[in-house]
Order: structure tokens, then C-alpha cells, then sequence
């Protein structure tokens, strides 16, 4: 399997080539084909990435693109939009067109397709370095303690499928729940997860947007049997149909929590030949939860994160990215990710830590006053 080719620290200090313009360089990706100054300067040449992104799809049973059938039956619960033809799935795997009708197999408040566990505070997510949860942030109203809830946890909610088909992807194992559509949890038993040791309920996955009605029942139901503090937080891609996303980020603004982005990268071509889909709505639903948050100015209800991927998220996307980012509200809290290879891109190094360095020096430049690099302990020297 595709996932398999790569696993070795040798093939990171291979060079590849480009099938376009024949550079060689150990960051560029077979499984991309492509480099990043081609995709900049000739975005058709993401069809080469676009392959694999067919190829590795295939072996889990899933769209090898969001279907475009002009007759098809549109789904539009996320920004994806897929128009499913009869007998065929939305490219979340979760969504078919039974005799022109939509059949949700996951994602209604009966049936999330999902896993849970109890991850005890402080914990490691991408927000820790202002969670109310980590930090006591907005406390006593967003938070139990001053300090971190230590004793108490956070209920994480790993969803089984993704509106993205990321070549990168460290929990690449939801394809295999979207697949087989299980194992199902109902909202009303998730929301019954919540003890009095939980203060927080994140969800993630995959993402969260193709199954955000049963997060959403799953908040309320869960929300109404406290009576204490119980934020609601979302780490997600940001392809969302904008009416959810509202609805998602209002359940965090109003019990402390947050909703993090993972902004894949600036550049069109190179966001498709990573994930094999355009961004399309995601930067203004970056505006959507940015405008929200002014309501909120003692926890930020919305941050940024970005995966440094060698060759491919370079300091002109960060930078790119951190302007826009600025040009909304410079106090946003954007978190530069170092990359690890997983799934198909095993031929890619770590972060080096001079890439890091320069994409948070370009974050800086641009304006934004909170940025700081995670995982560090990824950074490499390989390149």
C-alpha cells in the first residue's frame, strides 16, 4: 500500500525529482510529483499530486475526488459541496445518493461515526499555551482554577471521516471507520461520556465538519445537563457550510472554548496538491469566527495552526497566510506545526529548524503579535 513506500529516515535524504521542471531536492515528494515553485507559477501541474490522491483513496473505497455530477443530488452540509451521483458517495465517505436521495450514514444526532477517550488537563492540544483548561485563562467564568485543571480531563471526540484526503495525514486510520461507517456512537451516549471530571469536550479527527450535527446535539444535550463550566472546542480544516460553522462557534464562544483551523497553506495549488481539495470557502470562514470572537476578548475564541511541511509549506506561504491573518486582527494566536512523515509522504524529513525559524520570523514581519512553533521537538537538520 501507498503508505508503506516510504517508512525509512534514508528516503528522507533521497532527492526526488520533479516531473515538471526536473529539479532535484530531498523536499520534494513522489507522492506529490511536483515542487512547490511549479505549483505556484503552473497550477495545472497539481494533477500529478491528484493521482495519488486517486490512488490511495481507492484502497479504503472511497471518492478519489468530490463528485461534480451535474445531475447528482448535492449534499451541502460542508464547503466541499459534493453533487453525488446515483449509487455513489460524497467524498467524506459518509453521504450516498440512494435513488436520488441523500442517505446519511454518519454525522446524524443517532449515528457518529467515532472513537472517544478521556485525555487528562493540561493536555497537548494545539491551544494549550492559552487554554482556559491548561492555562485558567477566564477564570472563575471559563475556567475551574487559576492554573491547569489538574484531575480533571478533557472528553476528545476523534471523528471517522474528513472532507480533506491529506497526503501527510498522522491519523490517517479514519478512513478506515469512514469505510466501514463504525464503530456508531449516538449523541445522547457520547453526551453521557461527560462526567463530572470533564471540563472540556474537543472534537477533531478527520474533522469534525462532515459529522456536525451529531457534535452539535452531542454539545447541547451535554451542555444542558451541567451546571458548571463545560467548554466546547473544535480543532478543524475550516470547510464548513457557513450556517453550522456558526452554530459551532457560538457553542464556544458561549462556554470558554475554542475552534482552532488548520490552515493548510496559502497557495491554491499547493493547498489541492496536499489535501486534493481548493480551499474554497476557508478563508472566509476565517473571517466568520475572527468577527465572532470580538465578543469574546478574554479567551480568543479562534487561532490558527499551520503544518510546516518541507518543501511544500515554505516561509512565503506562512508569511502569506499571517498577513491575512493580521489584516483581521494581529492578536490572533497562530501556532507553526513542525512535520513529521506519515501515510504517503514517509519521503519527506522532519521540520529542519531553520525552516521553522524563518516561517516564524516571516509571522512576525507580518504583524501578528502571538505565534509560537509546537512540536519542536520534531526539528531536524536534514535540509
Amino acid at each position: 500500500m501507498w503508505r508503506m513506500l516510504f517508512y525509512s529516515p534514508k528516503a528522507w535524504k533521497k532527492k526526488k525529482e520533479c516531473r515538471v521542471c526536473g529539479t532535484r531536492s530531498v523536499t520534494i515528494s513522489e507522492s506529490i510529483g511536483v515542487c512547490a515553485e511549479c505549483l505556484r507559477s503552473d497550477p495545472s501541474s497539481v494533477r500529478l499530486a491528484l493521482e495519488t490522491h486517486k490512488a490511495t483513496r481507492s484502497e479504503f473505497g472511497l471518492p478519489g475526488e468530490p463528485p461534480r455530477d451535474p445531475k447528482g443530488v448535492r449534499c451541502g452540509l460542508c464547503a466541499v459541496d459534493c453533487r453525488i451521483p446515483e449509487g455513489g458517495k460524497g467524498f467524506c465517505g459518509l453521504v450516498e445518493n440512494r435513488g436520488g436521495r441523500i442517505v446519511r450514514l454518519g454525522g446524524t444526532p443517532d449515528r457518529g461515526v467515532l472513537e472517544w477517550y478521556y485525555d487528562p488537563l493540561p493536555t497537548n492540544c494545539v491551544a494549550e499555551w492559552f487554554c482556559p483548561g491548561c492555562t485558567g485563562l477566564g477564570y472563575p467564568k471559563y475556567a475551574l482554577s487559576p492554573t491547569a485543571e489538574y484531575g480533571y480531563s478533557n472528553l476528545a471526540v476523534f471523528y471517522g471521516a474528513c472532507n480533506l484526503d491529506c497526503l501527510f495525514c498522522q491519523n490517517w486510520h479514519y478512513r478506515s471507520l469512514a469505510a466501514k461507517a463504525s464503530p456508531i456512537v449516538s449523541a445522547r451516549d457520547l453526551a453521557s461520556k461527560v462526567t463530572e471530571k470533564v471540563t472540556c469536550i474537543c472534537y477533531f479527527g478527520g474533522d469534525p465538519g462532515p459529522q456536525a450535527p451529531h457534535a452539535l446535539a452531542t454539545s447541547r444535550e451535554a451542555v444542558k445537563r451541567r451546571t458548571r463550566i463545560l467548554r466546547i472546542c473544535w480543532e478543524t480544516n475550516g470547510h464548513w457550510n457557513p450556517a453550522v460553522l456558526k452554530a459551532a462557534a457560538r457553542l464556544s464562544l458561549d462556554t470558554g472554548g475554542i475552534m482552532k483551523f488548520d490552515l493548510k497553506a496559502w497557495t491554491p495549488a499547493i493547498y489541492q496538491a496536499l489535501t486534493g481539495v481548493p480551499p474554497t470557502r476557508v478563508y472566509d470562514n476565517v473571517k466568520l469566527v475572527v468577527e465572532m470572537a470580538r465578543e469574546r476578548p478574554e479567551v480568543p475564541l479562534f487561532t490558527a495552526s499551520t503544518l510546516l511541511v518541507p518543501g511544500y509549506v515554505d516561509e512565503e506561504e506562512v508569511r502569506m497566510i499571517a498577513r491575512f491573518l493580521a489584516s483581521l486582527d494581529p492578536g490572533i494566536p497562530y501556532s507553526l506545526l513542525a512535520f513529521h512523515p506519515d501515510y504517503v509522504m514517509h519521503d519527506l524529513p522532519p521540520t529542519s529548524k531553520r525552516h521553522a525559524e524563518e516561517a516564524l520570523r516571516a509571522a512576525r514581519e507580518e504583524g501578528l503579535e502571538k505565534v509560537n512553533i509546537g512540536n519542536v521537538w520534531l526539528l531536524s537538520n536534514y535540509y
